[in-house]
């Protein structure tokens, strides 16, 4: 291309200044409607599947879901678990359309997953690249996309993926027309794609290696300025989503303070790992083991060392073949962000996971089944092409319809991430979480508890869980082990207001610790003064110690001040001022305001009626709630007691002849 020639014009016809294939954009309507097909086909163990893990936290709160939620999104740091304001505002949208049912985010985001093997499918041709359906049809049905397509909280993966080859494919129209409004448009979606996940930040940096690739050099005005915006975009939003994971996600505590030599030993593990498992994806895990580099051995070196040297090697010969150099860059280059130069919180629990190299395996995919295809037409039998495929094909689509099957609810996703890596405290601990809440399976999730404390001694939330099941068995026996457990975790987190209120409880529990239980409770309110199950408990446990009533009012007036909406804390208000001298009326309000909550609660009946049984004139009152409570509660003793001496006492005195 000359170079006065500048970076725009006005399209002022259809034909293209450089040569390109003259394909329409959908070449063939029967080959995308397979390619839709079968995605859906071996996604559809997942289609079905349950929330897992973090999906509460992405899919859109109640506080979210009005319009001012929704500026919310867009405008308020912290308001979503990561500040991706189009994935969560697709996630509003979805939500107004079929609220709570799962089945419409799996069904968008499998969507978004076919109709971006599609975009493969276009851009391979438009490169004129042999292998185009090949590699469609590969990365639609790769088992190692499954993390990503599967799991509703990555739809940030599949939406900014969509995105992002729509952007490359108007970008390389763009390049070849040099037409404004395809600038324009591609620009809107790289856009679009960043506010969905900025790991597509490197995009500009991969269309420089494709044109670098395909005319062997860079043009400053053809390649480099109408860049120039797309690269500043992408470093500032990766930046941001680098600052925004340390300061709102966790990702900036000391556990992340990684030496600059330990992250060189990540990075060049994770390139070769994701190499791999697009290659031979045969072992998958939702949870990989965490590798441990202190100290680091010799060979852990190899690593990032053998890394650099195919990355030198393929440099060395780039003057003969551009594109093994632009293969590493564009799989070394997209896989960047998540090699372990920038913390991301899931390096908490692994240095890497599949839905990270979700994108990255294109850079793999497309040259591999490049390569395939011409190798499959020098052989001289028909439908050489065909078995191919199917013989690369077939295999990959089975592992991917039984890995999405593990993804169909978390009690199985964990189990076979166990199965897989028996050492994931990560999985134990979420296992035993879904234990807990099961009939008759608490004393299996203390024994998975007990074994995430095990292979993770650091980790407070693995303490917290095991004394709070112990906790949950209702067995004193118990109680000194739960204690030492809540020790143990605010070792670690001294400043965390649940733990210390957590301890309380187990302290009140156990006989003698009350002045413990009230030091906890306190110290729980100084770090989180609206802590209001604190507050309540420290009122119910001064109610029970002679002397203290007043202070269990006032506990139980605070919390009622937070969350004046809960029934039983009326009720618990109305009986501490009820044993107050002077403070019957205080106490008859509460227990009415108990009974406008839940009229259904008999002993908010009851408690009103011995209140208006103790107070002049209200003798007709008091046998009303006391008929109430029994109707609601027939076997209440108490009530029929009460109610049998209310009408004695109403019976005029008999007199002797």
């Amino acid at each position: 291309m000359p170079k006065g020639r500048p970076p725009f014009r006005k399209a002022s016809s259809p034909t293209s200044a450089v040569a390109a294939p003259r394909a329409s954009a959908f070449p063939h309507l029967a080959g995308f409607a397979a390619l839709l097909i079968a995605t859906l086909f071996v996604y559809w163990p997942a289609l079905q599947g349950a929330l897992l893990w973090d999906d509460e936290n992405h899919i859109t709160r109640p506080a979210l879901l009005s319009l001012h939620g929704l500026s919310r999104i867009w405008v308020e740091l912290g308001a979503t678990q990561q500040y991706y304001p189009l994935l969560h505002s697709a996630f509003w949208f979805e939500h107004h359309l079929w609220g709570d049912s799962v089945l419409g985010y799996h069904l968008i985001n499998v969507l978004l997953h076919a109709a971006s093997a599609m975009l493969v499918v276009l851009i391979v041709r438009r490169l004129s690249l042999p292998g185009a359906w090949l590699a469609g049809f590969v990365f639609a049905l790769h088992p190692v996309c499954v993390e990503a397509v599967a799991w509703i909280s990555e739809q940030k993966s599949t939406l900014s993926a969509f995105l992002c080859l729509a952007a490359l494919l108007v970008y390389l129209h763009f390049d070849d027309s040099r037409d404004r409004r395809s600038y324009l448009l591609a620009s809107a979606l790289f856009l679009l794609a960043l506010l969905s996940k900025t790991v597509v930040a490197v995009l500009p940096a991969a269309l420089l290696v494709i044109f670098w690739w395909r005319r062997g050099r860079l043009d400053l005005r053809r390649d480099l300025l109408p860049l120039a915006p797309w690269l500043a975009a992408g470093a500032s939003a990766g930046l941001f989503t680098a600052w925004v994971e340390r300061t709102y996600i966790g990702a900036g505590t000391p556990e992340f303070a990684f030496p600059f030599a330990q992250r060189l030993l990540i990075a060049g593990h994770a390139i070769w790992f994701y190499a791999a498992n697009v290659i031979w994806p045969a072992n998958l895990i939702f949870n990989y083991p965490r590798w441990q580099f202190a100290p680091p051995s010799l060979a852990d070196y190899l690593y990032p060392a053998a890394a650099l040297a195919v990355g030198a090697a393929c440099l060395v010969i780039a003057r003969r073949r551009r594109a093994p150099f632009a293969v590493y860059l564009l799989f070394v280059g997209v896989l960047f962000p998540v090699l372990g130069f920038f913390n991301v919180l899931p390096f908490r629990y692994s240095f890497v996971a599949d839905h990270f190299e979700y994108l990255a395996t294109l850079a793999l995919i497309i040259p591999l089944c490049g390569w395939l295809t011409e190798q499959s037409r020098r052989i001289r039998t028909p439908h050489a092409a065909t078995a191919l495929a199917i013989i690369l094909v077939l295999p990959l689509a089975l592992l991917t319809a039984r890995q999405s099957g593990f993804y169909k609810d978390s009690e199985t996703l964990y189990r076979e991430t166990i199965a897989r890596n028996p050492a994931s405290w990560f999985a134990r601990n979420n296992l035993g979480v879904i234990l807990q809440t099961q009939p008759g399976r608490l004393d299996d999730a203390i024994s998975e508890f007990r074994t995430t404390v095990k292979l993770a001694p650091d980790f407070p939330q693995g303490h917290s869980n095991l004394a709070g099941a112990l906790l949950q068995s209702g067995d004193p026996a118990r109680l000194p082990e739960a204690i030492a457990e809540y020790q143990t975790a605010l070792r670690w987190e001294s400043d965390y207001a649940e733990l210390h209120s957590n301890l309380a409880d187990a302290y009140a529990r156990t006989s003698g610790r009350s002045s413990d239980a009230i030091r906890e409770y306190k110290l729980a309110l100084q770090l989180d003064p609206h802590l209001i199950h604190a507050h309540a408990n420290l009122g119910g446990l001064y109610a029970q110690m002679p002397g203290h009533m007043q202070q269990a009012a006032s506990e139980f007036d605070a919390a009622l001040r937070i969350d004046p909406t809960l029934p039983e804390l009326h009720l618990n208000a109305g009986m501490a001022l009820a044993q107050l001298p002077g403070r019957m009326d205080g106490a008859i309000a509460e227990f009415q305001a108990a009974i406008r909550l839940n009229p259904n609660l008999a002993q908010a009946h009851f408690d009103l009626a011995a209140a208006y049984a103790q107070t002049p004139g209200r003798m007709q009152d008091a046998v009303a709630e006391c008929q109430t409570a029994l109707r609601l509660n027939p076997d209440f003793e108490p009530a029929t007691e009460l109610l049998q001496e209310l009408l004695a006492a109403a019976q005029p005195a008999r007199h002797g002849l």
